[in-house]
């Protein structure tokens, strides 16, 4: 199947039993989920475990899978869902909520960001301290709309919540945003908040 195949043609190439459209899906939505994955409080392995088990349920359950409008969606929908179930059965988390990652990769260096001006470090760290006073479900609201480009009713989906309270998390972490932090630096904030 060819990579430049729409995500709607692969998925019904998919669901009618074929395994290279699935392994194109795979690897187009990979590098995303893996990046969503990893924003929870959990190992790179199980990400990629949940990876791996989502791709292999899917194509264990093809047969019972309907179509879907987007296959983002669908998928990022999933991979939440495997990572819930993997926290619940270590028994290490019991709630629905779940820690959302503010470290910085360690491939990246917050110096080497910040090396040309100290006024701008300051102003990461007070940004930082901000993004500390938003609740997990709030960055999670706040990454899938601006960073996975999804509107309020795929988030909702995502995220198994009422439209309703996804529009709250995003005004209300905006509302925390714009009243703590200058224009210009809300604009950084959200630039190195998607960044990591």
């Amino acid at each position: 199947m060819h990579t430049t195949s729409t995500d709607s043609d692969l998925w019904q190439a998919y669901l009618a039993g074929n395994e290279v459209a699935l392994g194109t899906i795979a690897e187009r939505y990979y590098a995303i989920l893996k990046h969503y994955g990893q924003k929870f409080s959990v190992s790179e392995f199980v990400v990629k475990d949940c990876i791996q088990d989502l791709f292999l349920q899917l194509w264990q359950n093809r047969t019972q899978i309907n179509n879907t409008v987007s296959v983002k969606h669908y998928l990022l929908k999933g991979l939440r869902n495997h990572i819930f179930i993997h926290i619940r059965s270590s028994k290490r988390m019991i709630t629905h909520d779940l820690d959302w990652d503010l470290g910085t990769p360690e491939n990246i260096s917050g110096e080497s960001i910040l090396i040309e001006n100290e006024a701008f470090s300051s102003r990461v760290q007070q940004l930082q301290l901000l993004m500390n006073q938003l609740s997990s479900r709030e960055r999670e609201a706040i990454y899938l709309h601006y960073y996975q480009n999804m509107s309020i009713g795929e988030i909702a989906e995502v995220m198994q919540v009422n439209r309703q309270s996804v529009s709250n998390f995003l005004t209300r972490a905006m509302s925390k945003m714009r009243n703590h932090c200058q224009l210009q630096h809300f604009f950084i904030f959200l630039y190195l908040f998607l960044k990591f």
